[in-house]
């Protein structure tokens, strides 16, 4: 632990953001960090809880007293070493992670929990600045060639654990350069690109072979893969999106938030947005459909190109300001989260229905309908909101099955995701492994490294009969 009585004398202090006047006219991240000396204060805030259940609330199962005891003693390599031992890729996730280990952290339950998220990204920033993230090259190679499809975190994470034990990794993504929603979905603004043109680089030095602008099951057959190579990791995200099929649907202005958030990001690294037509919010009525983080994306990015107005609409009821914590501790608890897009200028509306997309060529304007709690339309309550733009952030439901998933005739679970188990990854074919989103479903980054990172173990024993990496 840290400072044994920290947690009484020390406040809660996290990172803070540049003003939203200032940051929202640019798309570089924004967040301030703490300096050495408040990240070790908040890391000596660590106290002996007995059962550490922030271990628990993180899906790759960070020891988290360990390195914040490390900080606090200043200890910085030791504790970036003991972090990369379950987190391969700490700068992502101490940037994108919701950080359900402070949800779960036993200073929550008075609503100051340790500063962990913030904590890590220093610890692995500080790494990176050292010099001390080097390749980690394997001694002795085992002869044994894996494919992997998709680039996104769980391939990456994945292609990362095999190398390092020997074996030669090919790694196939259907788009110009690696990182998959991490690159195209997730705005620069919450992460710069560099982050994984630095972690595809080490990789790189460590004898994985990235292989861009190839669709598997459109450019490369993946029945070619299967024979080719020892074992094949199917690690593609959930990419068929939740549509919404009301009347206008198939108006012009009406798209899908995962067809407007990458044409930003390609437009941000000077790549070609591709020939679909530009989407753009600049000058517009926004309405953002959906309250997750794919809509809270759509809002920042609506609000740096220009928008009018933007407006995001919720099916759910308003959740409560704070949880009830004697309900909820340590679980993920359902209350109002407000991002830092919100801040920038955004109404929200809460239980509310779409009824139909209005308009004359181009839409204008959407019905919408108040619902009570079983999601029933109140009489009454119909409204209009005015819509140049709208954009469909309501979740996906599954991996696209035509091309790849078809071609193998895999078995797929109840939601339309490849059939395999958390204990050896393996699908209903031979030598087919599944992991990340293409397994559990549309899910958060730390869940992909860590599917990642079992399911290297799974194919490495699969290889070799025994393996010496962690699960």
């Amino acid at each position: 632990m840290g400072k044994v009585t920290g947690f009484l004398e020390i406040d809660r202090q996290d990172r803070k953001y540049a003003p939203a006047a200032d940051r929202i006219r640019h798309y570089k991240e924004f967040v301030i960090p703490l300096s050495e000396e408040a990240t070790k204060d908040q890391a000596a805030r660590c106290m002996n809880c007995g059962i550490p259940f922030c271990h628990n609330g993180c899906p790759v199962n960070n020891q988290i007293p360990d390195w914040n005891d490390l900080v606090y003693r200043g200890d910085w390599q030791e504790a970036l070493r003991n972090l990369h031992s379950t987190n391969n890729f700490p700068e992502f996730t101490g940037r994108i992670c919701p950080a359900p280990c402070e949800s779960s952290c036993t200073l929550n339950i008075e609503d100051t929990p340790v500063t962990i998220k913030s904590i890590e990204c220093a610890i692995i920033d500080r790494g990176w600045k050292e010099g001390w993230v080097k390749p980690e090259i394997a001694k002795n190679k085992t002869g044994k060639t894996i494919a992997i499809v998709g680039s996104g975190p769980a391939g990456l994470a994945a292609a990362q654990q095999l190398a390092r034990v020997g074996h030669d990794v090919d790694v196939y993504e259907k788009n110009a350069k690696p990182g998959g929603l991490l690159r195209y979905g997730i705005p620069d603004f919450k992460m710069e690109k560099h982050f994984i043109d630095r972690r595809v680089g080490q990789m790189t030095a460590e004898g994985v072979t990235f292989h861009c602008n190839v669709n598997v099951g459109v450019d490369v057959q993946v029945a070619d893969l299967v024979a080719k190579y020892d074992a094949v990791i199917l690690a593609g995200g959930s990419e068929k999106p939740r549509d919404l099929n009301i009347p206008g649907r198939d108006l012009p202005g009406v798209h899908f938030a995962m067809d407007f958030l990458p044409q930003q990001n390609r437009r941000v690294s000077y790549e070609p947005v591709g020939t679909n037509e530009p989407i753009l919010a600049g000058g517009k009525h926004v309405v953002v459909i959906g309250g997750g983080d794919t809509g809270s994306d759509c809002i920042g990015t609506s609000v740096r190109q220009g928008a009018l107005s933007v407006t995001q609409l919720e099916i759910m009821p308003k959740p409560p300001e704070k949880e009830n914590k004697l309900m909820t501790w340590p679980e993920w608890p359902l209350k109002l989260r407000t991002s830092s897009s919100h801040q920038e200028g955004a109404e929200r509306e809460f239980a509310v229905n779409s009824v139909e997309f209005i308009g004359e060529g181009q839409v204008q304007k959407l019905r919408c309908v108040r619902v009570d709690n079983a999601f029933q339309a109140i009489p009454g309550t119909e409204f209009d909101i005015k819509a140049d733009l709208v954009l469909l952030a309501m979740g996906f439901v599954a991996p696209v099955q035509k091309g790849m998933i078809a071609e193998l005739g895999l078995k797929l679970d109840a939601r339309g995701n490849v059939a395999a188990d958390t204990i050896k990854y393996k699908s209903t074919v031979e030598k087919v492994f599944a992991c990340g989103d293409m397994r559990r479903g549309q899910s958060l980054v730390v869940w992909a490294i860590r599917e990642g990172r079992q399911c290297a173990k799974s194919v490495d024993e699969h290889l070799m009969g025994a393996s010496v990496l962690p699960r």
